[in-house]
């Protein structure tokens, strides 16, 4: 599949929505990564337990390796990877006329651990654990809502916030690799911060979208 019928095949699976120029320039991205992946029958399934399997290390080694240094340092790299795992498995489900009920039942709950991930790593770098709690638990609750919403009929291209995954990742990774960069700035709390603040907007996004289409 050519990148132009990927981003109609895109288009068709979610409500007939057209891509803006920066999404078509990631999905884009992803239609590259996931082409050979694709050719070679890799199943949509094994890269998405793979994303969460990296997540999961990426917070064991936090653990272990305490808050900076190089434990740090590689575990945000390993959410970095997860994060493009996490959009290379419905690139390539999409690629292969392979996507599923089961396939997205699985996705999502591996995208839950993914989120856990992310918060254990930035507890372990350091950051309160209120304050992780709350971020966390913001992720987990806005995407209970936006999932009642699309049991309810709303469709997901109209339940996007501020706070998504991609953005949850990178907030996680960016701060476990700063703290080991620059020691003087609290970079785990401030990362922890952010992504609670952005959760508050986020989820205040997604129940006014989902109330207004109900």
């Amino acid at each position: 599949m050519d990148r132009e019928a990927y981003l109609r095949r895109w288009s068709a699976l979610h409500g007939g929505a057209h891509a803006n120029a920066l999404v078509r320039g990631w999905l884009g991205g992803a239609h590259a990564l996931a082409r050979p992946m694709a050719g070679a029958g890799v199943p949509p399934a094994a890269i998405t337990l793979a994303g969460a399997l990296l997540a999961v290390a990426a917070a064991l080694l936090a653990v272990v390796g305490g808050r900076g240094g190089s434990a740090a340092v590689v575990a945000g790299l390993l959410l970095a990877a997860a994060g493009v795992f996490d959009n290379l498995d419905g690139a390539v489900a999409v690629m292969t006329d392979r996507t599923s009920r089961r396939g997205a039942l699985l996705d999502a709950t591996c995208d839950r651990v993914g989120d856990a991930a992310c918060a254990v790593v930035l507890w372990a770098c350091g950051a309160p654990a209120w304050l992780v709690l709350l971020a966390g638990g913001l992720a987990q609750l806005q995407e209970y809502v936006r999932a009642r919403g699309q049991g309810l009929g709303v469709d997901d291209v109209a339940i996007v916030s501020v706070a998504e995954r991609p953005v949850r990742l990178a907030l996680a990774a960016s701060s476990a690799i700063a703290t080991a960069i620059v020691v003087w700035l609290d970079w785990a709390t401030l990362g922890a911060g952010v992504w609670a603040v952005l959760g508050v907007i986020g989820f205040v996004q997604v129940v006014t979208a989902v109330g207004r289409r109900l």
